[in-house]
C-alpha cells in the first residue's frame, strides 16, 4: 500500500488517545446508542452516505458485538486477531474479510503499527456490483448476496487470502484513497470498483475461507471457483477427481445446494462468457463459440436464443444501438 497513505491511517486517533491515557475500553457511545453493542451505521456514515472507511481503532480489546451493516475489513500491515461466532481470524498484510451483518465478532488489541481500515457498507450498495456480475444465472451473485445481506444465511464471513493478487490490492487501495480523502464522485466510482473487486475475487474462490457450516459453503465456492476457471473444458469427472468425492455423490451435492446441476453451471458460465465477448471484442461469432468451449455451433445458437430471446449476431447489433445512443431491445 502507497506509505502516504499508511502514514495517514497510522495517525492515533482522538478514541486512541482516550484509550492511551487510561480509560482501557471503547467509549460504546461512538459506536450505538442502545444497550447492547451493535454498531450503528448511522453513527459511522453521514446522512446520505452508503460507504464509508475509518481506521480499525488500535490498543483495546473490542468486545462482542454486532454490525447493523455489511463490514468490509482489508489489512494494510501488521496483523489483527478476530473471533467471528467463534472462529479464530488472524489477517495478515493484504487479506480481506466481509462480514455478515448479522455475525458476532470479538477483536483482540491491535499495536501501533497493526494498520486495518474498516469499510461501513449499506447492503444498498452492492446493488451496482451485483449487477455487474450477470444476470440471473449468476450463482455466485446469489452466494455473496445471501452471506453479506441475509439474516438466515448461515454463513458468517468470506475471508480471503489475496496478498499475492496485484488487481484485487489495486482496487482495494483505490476504494480506501477515494473514501478517505473524499475524493470527488466517490459513490459511482466506488460502487463500479467493488463491483470490478467482486469479479476479480471470482477468479480466486480458492484463496477463500468461509465462517460457520464450512463444509457446504467451500465445497460451493470450490465448485464455482473451478467452473469459472475452467469453463471452456472442465468436467464434472475432472473436478470430482480434483476434490476426490465420488462423482454421483458431487453432482448430487451441487444440485442440492445450488439448485442447478454442474451442465447448468458450466452453461451459464460460458453464456455468460459469450455475452461478454460479443459486446466487448471484435471476434467473429464462430470463434466466440469456439473459445467458450462448445463444438456445436447449432445448440449454441439454440440455447444462446432460449436464454436471450435473439440470436447472438442480433445481440450484438442491438448492444451496439444502445452503446451508440440507441435503444436496447
Amino acid at each position: 500500500m502507497n506509505q502516504d497513505l499508511i502514514k495517514a491511517l497510522s495517525v492515533i486517533t482522538e478514541e486512541e488517545r482516550n484509550i492511551l491515557d487510561g480509560s482501557h475500553n471503547i467509549d460504546p457511545q461512538i459506536y450505538t446508542e442502545k444497550k447492547e453493542l451493535v454498531v450503528d451505521s448511522e453513527k459511522l456514515l453521514h446522512r446520505g452516505k452508503l460507504i464509508e472507511v475509518r481506521p480499525h481503532t488500535r490498543f483495546v480489546h473490542f468486545p462482542r458485538h454486532r454490525h447493523n451493516y455489511v463490514e468490509v475489513v482489508y489489512m494494510c500491515q501488521g496483523t489483527t486477531t478476530h473471533y467471528i461466532d467463534g472462529n479464530k481470524v488472524v489477517l495478515k498484510p493484504g487479506d480481506l474479510l466481509f462480514l455478515n451483518q448479522h455475525s458476532e465478532q470479538e477483536i483482540l488489541p491491535a499495536g501501533a503499527q497493526d494498520i486495518a481500515v474498516n469499510f461501513i457498507v449499506l447492503p444498498e450498495f452492492f446493488n451496482t456490483a451485483f449487477s455487474m456480475m450477470g444476470t440471473e444465472e449468476n450463482v455466485l451473485k446469489e452466494f455473496l448476496t445471501g452471506t453479506l445481506c441475509r439474516k438466515d444465511q448461515q454463513t458468517s464471513y468470506l475471508y480471503f487470502h489475496v496478498a499475492e493478487v496485484l488487481p484485487i490490492q489495486n482496487l482495494v487501495e483505490n476504494m480506501v484513497w477515494t473514501i478517505f480523502y473524499n475524493m470527488g464522485n466517490k459513490r459511482s466510482c466506488n460502487q463500479i470498483t467493488m463491483g470490478l473487486l467482486l469479479l476479480q475475487l471470482l477468479n480466486y474462490m480458492d484463496k477463500m475461507e468461509t465462517g460457520s457450516h464450512r463444509f457446504d459453503t467451500e465445497l460451493i465456492g470450490t465448485v464455482l471457483g473451478y467452473v469459472e476457471e475452467h469453463y471452456r473444458e472442465g468436467t464434472l469427472s475432472e473436478l470430482a477427481e480434483l476434490m476426490n468425492y465420488d462423482i454421483y455423490w458431487l453432482s448430487r451435492e451441487i444440485k442440492k445446494r445450488t439448485g442447478k446441476t454442474y451442465k447448468e453451471l458450466l452453461q451459464a458460465k460460458r453464456m455468460r462468457q459469450a455475452v461478454y465477448l460479443l459486446t466487448a471484442s471484435k471476434l467473429s461469432v464462430a470463434e466466440i463459440i469456439s473459445s467458450v468451449g462448445y463444438d456445436n455451433t447449432s445448440y449454441f445458437y439454440r440455447k444462446f436464443r432460449e436464454q436471450y430471446g435473439v440470436s447472438p449476431k442480433e445481440y450484438r447489433r442491438e448492444y451496439r444501438k444502445k452503446t451508440s445512443g440507441g435503444d436496447f431491445f
